[in-house]
């Protein structure tokens, strides 16, 4: 029969395979997001340029001309423009490494660099899901072997050590 810390080991383990079987649905759901995301900003910034373009001016000078208005809402204006291109840039680099990566490494490529805003959203929209893929799978056994390591290491740690009995010596 299972003793009380076997039952706790296999719960360590099963809980540790749990945690990591959710790593690429998050990697996932963060890709969705970041897609979407980079849709909107790019709609965004292709209208801005546009505008430009319809004005025969490049994106760099209309910038220009809002950085050296004297009115502070088209300086910010200006300023909010940089930042989303910017971030744009980031997320497209951020995508790129993404599809050059397998599936299974998707999620250590989320935690190297996430877009804060995307991250957080995506972390408190996050629906779990049940890993059917080879490397949501493979992501579950991961978890599983470490809790169970860490259950066998701390079950070692705090083992009762058995003391050898005391003989009874004559004289």
């Amino acid at each position: 029969m299972f003793g009380l810390g076997r039952i706790l080991g296999l719960l360590v383990a099963l809980s540790g395979g749990l945690v990591t079987s959710q790593a690429p649905e998050l990697a996932q759901q963060y890709r969705q997001r970041m897609n979407g995301a980079m849709n909107e900003l790019g709609g965004v910034i292709a209208a801005f340029d546009r505008d430009a373009a319809n004005n025969n001016l490049s994106r760099a000078d209309v910038l220009k001309v809002y950085d050296a208005s004297t009115v502070p809402v088209l300086r910010d204006r200006g300023l909010s423009m940089r930042v989303a291109i910017d971030r744009y840039g980031n997320l497209i680099a951020q995508s790129q490494a993404f599809e050059s990566l397998p599936p299974i490494m998707r999620p250590i490529a989320l935690l190297k660099n996430p877009d804060a805003v995307l991250f957080k959203g995506t972390v408190s929209d996050f629906e779990p899901a049940v890993p059917v893929t080879p490397h949501g799978l493979v992501w579950t056994a991961l978890g599983v072997i470490f809790g169970g390591g860490l259950s066998w290491g701390l079950g070692r740690l705090f083992q009762r050590r058995r003391v050898p009995p005391v003989r009874n010596i004559r004289v």
